[in-house]
């Protein structure tokens, strides 16, 4: 039954947060250039590995929660049907835009939690920072804000600012994925 209306629902960009239906509008160039360049870094990474990146696919929490995040990393291959996944991602990516902003950073963050997603990512294409929070005892915690420097402004930064700067992104399901903050937002 679930699946049969997840099919039904796939011509139509929607997605239900407690019950309510929000319908989503088309994302724009920046948007998709953001979440294109992350799930390249990422898909480049991961291929050949147990976890899965996708991109814009529905994911089905429960009854009255399904999402379409912008991007997100499966690792329980299970959890992947035909048309959707089934469960928590590992890790979950949002692309702020007028549009989505206040439920990604409230209603979403909150859900995403709740449903057990290991790693959620911000990104504010504007402010154009990356914001980590990890999940700690059913809460997400801030580990980092992630701003691509430029020369001057790193400059700029006296010594501690220097350290305190997080440049590269690291996915916490794989230490070794390092992502320089500049990658995401290249043209």
């Amino acid at each position: 039954m679930l699946e049969q209306e997840v099919c039904k629902e796939d011509k139509r960009k929607v997605e239900y947060i407690d019950g309510a239906a929000y319908m989503l509008a088309p994302a724009g160039t920046g948007h998709n250039s953001i979440g294109g360049n992350l799930y390249r870094i990422i898909s480049n990474y991961l291929h050949k590995k147990r976890c899965k990146v996708f991109y814009e696919t529905k994911v089905v929490f429960d009854e009255k929660n399904h999402f379409i995040p912008d991007l997100f990393v499966v690792c329980d291959r299970n959890k992947i049907k035909e048309n959707y996944v089934e469960g928590a991602p590992d890790f979950v990516v949002e692309i702020l835009s007028l549009s989505t902003r206040k439920r990604d950073l409230s209603s979403k963050r909150d859900a995403y939690a709740k449903f057990g997603v290991k790693e959620y990512w911000i990104v504010d294409p504007k402010s154009k920072t990356v914001d980590v929070y990890v999940l700690q005892e059913g809460r997400y915690i801030m580990t980092g804000s992630h701003h691509p420097y430029t020369e001057t402004e790193w400059e700029g930064l006296n010594e501690e600012e220097k350290e305190e700067a997080l440049l590269p992104l690291k996915l916490s399901l794989y230490e070794d994925l390092v992502i320089d903050v500049k990658e995401v937002f290249e043209d």
